[in-house]
């Protein structure tokens, strides 16, 4: 067993949930019955969406407006949830840097990792003792097919989304016959409306369209993996063959032709962040 039948007060948490993915894995679970608690920074976002949510699916949503990268309202969120009962938790929240790591500014490297990693570890390991105590429940952890291989013009968000994966798959593996799994997601390019708030909308256009996927549809990938228990889930036949690839190629193919294709990228040395 992994993500457990609804249960009224019990609810799913979802971080990074004012837009994009985030929304889109609120608006599945509450599809599916679940009771959710939504984290993002932005509270009237939250507000929104938790207000349709509850009028369409009558299902209960907290809202918990907080920063991540925050240590302060980290630590506050994590002593609300460690003693609750959940049903799972959606670690979405992230930053993205995009561009040459050198003229990358250190100080959003560092928000990078915080909100990447840190959060992501933190949350993790303040709800898994509950759920491994009450014999049931999901994690999901987004991560992406650049966590696959190291990605020259990409090098620290690849990173932290490879921190994601090989967390969230080690962990899977020790929780087994807990009832309780940790999956990694590993989407390709999703259109979200990140793109237009960060001024970035060129970075929509990138790559070939059938690369693309909506948010909806990552997130009923994200929802079927935690229901089934499973270790790590790739949405899209293509998305799974480039994460294999990127995996699997020796790394003295695949870097000078990631390196050639970043390079011939338009300027995206810009910080994105939901």
């Amino acid at each position: 067993m992994a993500l457990p039948s609804p249960t009224p007060g019990v609810p799913v948490v979802v971080t990074g949930a004012s837009a994009g993915i985030g929304a889109a894995l609120a608006a599945e679970l509450a599809s599916r019955g679940y009771d959710l608690v939504l984290v993002a920074r932005r509270r009237d976002a939250l507000r929104a969406l938790a207000r349709e949510l509850h009028e369409r699916d009558r299902v209960s949503v907290e809202i918990r407006p907080a920063d991540l990268a925050d240590r302060d309202d980290r630590a506050a969120l994590i002593a609300e949830l460690r003693p609750r009962a959940l049903a799972g938790l959606c670690n979405n929240a992230g930053l993205g840097s995009f561009g040459p790591y050198l003229d990358t500014d250190p100080e959003h490297l560092s928000a990078l990792a915080e909100l990447n990693v840190a959060a992501l570890n933190d949350l993790t390991a303040a709800v898994l003792p509950g759920l491994v105590e009450r014999g049931e429940g999901a994690v999901l952890n987004v991560a992406s097919i650049l966590g696959h291989g190291p990605q020259p013009y990409n090098a620290a968000y690849a990173a932290t989304k490879a921190f994601s994966i090989a967390l969230s798959e080690a962990v899977h593996v020790e929780l087994a016959g807990t009832g309780v799994s940790v999956t990694a997601l590993s989407p390709g390019p999703v259109r979200t409306d990140i793109y237009a708030a960060s001024n970035a909308e060129d970075v929509r256009d990138v790559g070939p369209a059938i690369l693309w996927q909506e948010p909806d549809e990552v997130a009923r990938a994200g929802v079927d993996a935690m229901e089934r228990g499973a270790r790590a889930d790739v949405p899209g036949l293509i998305n799974t063959v480039a994460a294999a690839g990127a995996r699997y190629m020796p790394r003295t193919v695949s870097l000078p032709v990631q390196r050639a294709i970043g390079a011939a990228l338009p300027d995206l040395r810009r910080v994105l962040r939901i």
